[in-house]
């Protein structure tokens, strides 16, 4: 664990680096104008995504048969070269070949995830996927504060930066990351099986994880939505830089480390996978709800520390997805998982930023509501909610496999 760990850790600091620099890039492309910049970051999200879509699957599918090590260390060394594209993108159109590049290496999130199921059992996989958590954490601490610091002296520098934090990553887990697939675990490789909609498709052949997935899809579109309209959302209604959006999302990773890291060892344990995911779904809807109706800054960092309380539902969902799966099995529904979250990547930046938040900030808005895509997160959240429950009263635990935790009383 502790090797991809560190791993994880430096991938996400690199990523975090240039999460409050990117908007305000391609501001400047667009001479400034929020409105119409909030139209291109919804598009470059998107396209984003849409590479992430069609290669999580493909990248699963080849750690399961070649194993997870050589997968993460190619898509690493893609990143690096790709994080200096963007850096040295004259135009705006090479930030959407550079981040179309950064999504199909970014789907290496699918073969960590497989990673850590494979050195995972019934007891430690909630612990470790909330590893994973800290380690994302650690990351968006660092990872944006550093950003919107490096930022403030040059709108590119974080750019060389990830790309310098991505290339030492490949080599450490050149020398050190140690391959976690058994040869006897291995299974052949398909490209019908890898496709992105064969990939999704069988995720019937796991009922428990079939139907997870179908309330990931409403969960990861309300969060994509959020990621994608933060920074314009806070520049826009209070007036944040670089560096407050950086030092504000630094915040958002000491709670996820928190709650990830230590909260869930305590929680998980005692009240199952289920309840925790019930209870994490729940917090984070009315924590949409807030964000949307805020109206002075400081509400939006008491917000963050309590809607932090919902991540305790992560760690869950994903034990309950490992715990469903056979080893052989598990690059590729990790894959056609991170591809349902990448198909809401697409359209969550179209909906959210390039639609509610570009309609309800301009002149054409019968009001100006800038909160508008929080709102409708708060919806999806419900509507994840209602899924869940459905799901886990019609799926009693003593009918799926091995799920830590679940020895109560079914939530």
């Amino acid at each position: 664990m502790i090797f991809i760990l560190i791993t994880l850790f430096l991938d996400i600091l690199g990523i975090g680096i240039i999460i409050p620099i990117l908007p305000e890039l391609i501001k400047e492309f667009v001479g400034g104008d929020t409105t119409v910049a909030a139209r291109y970051v919804g598009v470059i999200s998107a396209v984003y995504a849409l590479m992430q879509f069609f290669c999580a699957p493909i990248l699963g599918a080849l750690s399961d048969r070649f194993g997870r090590r050589p997968v993460i260390l190619v898509s690493l060394f893609g990143l690096g070269i790709d994080y200096l594209i963007q850096g040295f993108a004259p135009s705006i159109w090479w930030l959407f070949v550079g981040r179309a590049l950064a999504g199909v290496m970014g789907a290496n999130f699918t073969t960590a995830n497989a990673y850590v199921a494979d050195v995972s059992d019934a007891k430690t996989r909630a612990q470790n996927f909330g590893l994973v958590g800290v380690a994302f954490g650690m990351g968006f601490i660092f990872g944006p504060a550093l950003g919107g610091l490096l930022g403030s002296i040059n709108i590119r520098l974080p750019f060389f930066v990830a790309a310098a934090l991505a290339l030492v990553n490949w080599l450490y887990g050149f020398f050190v990351l140690p391959e976690s697939l058994p040869l006897e675990s291995r299974s052949s490789f398909e490209w019908r099986k890898a496709n992105a909609w064969s990939s999704i498709a069988n995720l019937r052949l796991y009922p428990l994880v079939a139907g997870l997935a179908a309330s990931y899809v409403f969960l990861f579109l309300a969060q994509r939505g959020l990621e994608s309209s933060w920074v314009l959302f806070t520049g826009y209604r209070f007036g944040w830089d670089a560096l407050t959006n950086g030092l504000t999302l630094g915040l958002v990773g000491v709670m996820a480390a928190f709650v990830q890291g230590y909260l869930i060892r305590i929680v998980i344990p005692r009240i199952g996978e289920r309840r925790a995911i019930i209870i994490g779904l729940s917090i984070s809807t009315c924590s949409f709800l807030a964000y949307g109706l805020a109206n002075q800054g400081w509400m939006m960092l008491a917000i963050i520390v309590v809607g932090s309380l919902g991540g305790i539902a992560g760690p869950a969902l994903q034990g309950m997805v490992a715990g469903a799966v056979s080893p052989s099995d598990q690059g590729k529904v990790q894959g056609a998982l991170t591809s349902l979250m990448s198909l809401t990547s697409i359209v969550a930046p179209l909906i959210f930023t390039a639609g509610l938040f570009s309609f309800f900030t301009s002149d054409a808005a019968p009001i100006e509501l800038p909160g508008a895509p929080f709102l409708a997160g708060a919806v999806l959240m419900v509507i994840a909610l209602v899924v869940m429950v459905r799901l886990f009263r019609r799926i009693p635990p003593s009918e799926t496999k091995s799920e830590a935790g679940d020895s109560p009383a079914p939530a």
